[in-house]
């Protein structure tokens, strides 16, 4: 499971058209679900969104994470992150996950934030065509990957 995390002072989506989801100071939280995730991994994955210190203290310094300062959280979920460029110039994306188990992960994700203690999360609309609008908030741009912590 990987996640491109933005850090952002706004953020909204509109799903076919239709307004979605949207958040003030936070985490936009871009998803990609591949074959091999597990529902361990959604889960670990939100702890560590969660948890992670992003946001700058009192000193400048970043020292604090989303729960610390009662943020929102975004997710949009991204097949495309998921692409495999290894070969020629269009991507390949056999390692997504299949939509149905892919949306089942993406929802316990969500889930989890929450658990997590993030009190507001809004999502965009799985597999819908998805426009963002976000203010970038530095920019602080965070990629977390699951395999990364699993080797």
């Amino acid at each position: 499971m990987i996640a491109i995390i933005q850090r952002v002072s706004a953020a909204s989506v509109i799903a076919d058209g239709v307004p979605s989801g949207s958040i003030e100071k936070g985490l936009l939280v871009l998803l990609g679900v591949r074959q091999d995730d597990t529902k361990e991994k959604a889960e670990l994955l939100a702890r560590k969104t969660a948890a992670l210190r992003i946001f700058c203290d009192e000193n400048d310094k970043m020292n604090l994470s989303l729960v610390d300062i009662g943020g929102g959280a975004l997710v949009v979920s991204n097949f495309t992150l998921c692409a495999d460029t290894k070969k020629g110039n269009r991507p390949s994306f056999i390692d997504a996950m299949a939509p149905d188990e892919a949306n089942r992960l993406y929802e316990c994700f969500c889930c989890c934030l929450k658990q997590n203690g993030v009190e507001r999360v809004e999502t965009g609309v799985f597999g819908a065509d998805m426009k963002i609008d976000m203010s970038c908030d530095g920019p602080v741009t965070i990629t977390l990957n699951t395999d990364t912590w699993s080797k």
